[in-house]
């Protein structure tokens, strides 16, 4: 498979910069993929798409620069063991609480000895069988992360123990979800923001592992940077068309046009 861009500047010392793809048209990957952002994060758990679709959208990406981090749904495991068969570089799983759920995940994107995945080897992140079995198990383990979602107070606090699992790469923290339950819904000027994201950088700092999360803009991402974080993802195509959409009403309603 296509080696991992994300991985090479993380080894580098680099942080990646991603954006999220909801619209399911493969020359919006290729175009994203061209473009050289680092991963193209593609979310299973909240969008209604099919493993042959993500496949679909996936293999149109391969031929830019972009990682694809995909987000099956909780407690997916042997989802993710396809998605990774299909070409994804990355699995982020999403609203982990425990060691015993990170160990999980592991077990089903690593393969032995690291964890215990089954074996195909006869798709595109094996060259469709041609790449040789020692090769391909040696990139499968090394050449692909495993991000995992840190979404509730309950993973905050287990959140040393879950980095220092072997076989997770990356924290991310999942500020959505956090405060909604913490909460404060979606107010990221809230100080309880702000504390858990340095309880998070923390605890993968002590753990040796990187960590990531949304940035909101980039003066926000600036401070993120700040903080360590190695992984930072802003916005989507859906939001970005939605805000566009709305200046070119907003521009267009000053000479006099009306929208129903």
């Amino acid at each position: 498979m296509k080696s991992s861009n994300c991985i090479s500047k993380w080894k580098s010392g680099h942080p990646v910069l991603g954006v999220t793809l909801h619209l399911t048209d493969p020359a919006l990957f290729e175009l994203t993929s061209i473009l050289g952002f680092d991963v193209i994060w593609v979310d299973m758990e909240h969008h209604s798409h099919s493993t042959e679709t993500v496949s679909g959208l996936m293999r149109a990406a391969r031929v830019g620069k972009s990682d694809l981090l995909v987000r099956p749904g909780n407690g997916e495991f042997v989802q993710m063991a396809r998605l990774l068969e299909a070409g994804a570089n990355g699995i982020m799983y999403p609203r982990c609480s425990s060691v015993e759920e990170a160990k999980m995940a592991v077990h089903h994107v690593k393969f032995p000895p690291k964890g215990g995945r089954g074996l195909d080897a006869s798709g595109p992140d094996a060259r469709y069988g041609t790449l040789p079995l020692v090769d391909y198990l040696k990139s499968a383990n090394e050449g692909t992360f495993l991000v995992v979602q840190i979404e509730d107070e309950m993973g905050l606090n287990a959140a040393q123990e879950i980095a220092e699992v072997d076989g997770v790469d990356l924290l991310f923290f999942g500020p959505g979800d956090f405060s909604l339950q913490g909460g404060f819904p979606g107010d990221f000027k809230d100080s309880r923001y702000w504390e858990a994201l340095d309880r998070l950088a923390v605890s993968a700092k002590n753990a040796g592992k990187r960590w990531g999360t949304p940035a909101f803009s980039s003066e926000h991402a600036k401070k993120l940077l700040d903080m360590g974080a190695m992984l930072i993802t802003y916005s989507s195509d859906m939001t970005l068309i939605r805000k566009r959409l709305t200046e070119i009403m907003n521009e267009f309603q000053a000479l006099g046009f009306r929208f129903s």
